[in-house]
């Protein structure tokens, strides 16, 4: 069995039912001029509860296809905004 891919984010939208769409950044160097870059990328990942707001900060891991856009389930939820 092998492990599943999971990700740290923030929850930047949550209008859409049981949905959220979380943002994740990522911090590389550059191969020629040695300057740290940070990377976002934007998941969509289900939440079945709707307990995610807007702020938090989410563990998300990869899972079969749930929709057009949707690849991705929320694990838990690492820090609350309330």
């Amino acid at each position: 069995m092998e492990k599943r891919k999971s990700r740290i984010g923030v929850v930047v939208k949550d209008k859409c039912d049981k949905t959220v769409i979380v943002i994740v950044e990522r911090r590389h160097i550059h191969p020629l001029y040695k300057k740290t870059i940070k990377t976002k990328k934007k998941f969509y990942a289900h939440d079945e509860e709707n307990r995610c707001k807007v702020g938090d900060q989410v563990r998300i891991v990869e899972t079969r296809p749930l929709s057009k856009l949707k690849r991705w389930r929320v694990a838990g939820i690492l820090k609350s905004t309330q």
